[in-house]
């Protein structure tokens, strides 16, 4: 196997896409977490107080360690907040805060994408490692079908994308109304902050997607021109 500049052509584009959505997160984490939130309350204290409003009385909240590493576990019921969400009162923090109880809202309701998103896990961790190596198998020794077995497990990731897309913006949706039902957001600036932090981040999650479809796609391409060469 070689370098194929074709695949550049494929994936230059979406590593600019990343790079983009890496910055337009950083900096605008960095410029609302600057600003203090109206209601001058941290984020683990939004969450105690959003925990209270959506009847999530059996989430718990930790901090944990890293930066913009906050997550919802379902499993264990618990919302981690990094330590630049969970101790400042930031619109950032608000933002970050009121998004992971979302997912915890998803939860409660039994949100079909977000347990759709959950069963795909284990069926991605082994598509993503084993799809590409038998992609190269089935190239090398041409034979198509294994190669198209590879490209089959490669899209799983693509999958796990598109099924994570929803889960998102839908988390980000149920923030905003969090907050604003709550009476958590009280000036113009509060609302605006929120917007642009939840955008930034969505857009991350949008440049994913682009970036597993073009590298399917280049797949796709590759074991579609080998095959038509052999015949």
């Amino acid at each position: 196997m070689y370098f194929d500049p074709i695949y550049l052509f494929f994936m230059a584009p979406a590593f600019l896409l990343m790079i983009f959505a890496r910055w337009w997160v950083s900096s605008t984490y960095k410029k609302w977490s600057q600003i203090e939130n109206n209601a001058r309350v941290s984020g683990a204290e939004i969450a105690e107080r959003l925990i209270q409003y959506g009847i999530l009385h059996d989430v718990r909240i930790e901090p944990t360690g890293g930066n913009l590493t906050d997550h919802y576990d379902p499993h264990s019921k618990t919302l981690h907040l990094s330590r630049g969400v969970y101790e400042p009162a930031s619109v950032s923090a608000m933002a970050i805060a009121a998004h992971e109880l979302g997912h915890a809202l998803q939860d409660k309701v039994d949100y079909f994408p977000l347990k759709l998103r959950s069963a795909l896990v284990p069926v991605v961790n082994i598509g993503s490692s084993l799809g590409w190596i038998l992609i190269i198998i089935g190239l090398m020794l041409q034979v198509t079908n294994i190669s198209w077995l590879g490209v089959a497990a490669f899209g799983t990731s693509a999958l796990f994308a598109l099924a994570t897309l929803p889960v998102e913006l839908n988390a980000s949706s149920r923030a905003k109304a969090l907050l604003a039902d709550s009476g958590l957001i009280q000036t113009p600036q509060d609302q605006e902050g929120v917007n642009a932090v939840l955008r930034a981040a969505a857009f991350t999650y949008i440049a994913t997607l682009a970036t597993a479809l073009l590298q399917l796609l280049y797949w796709v391409m590759r074991v579609s021109g080998s095959s038509r060469r052999r015949r």
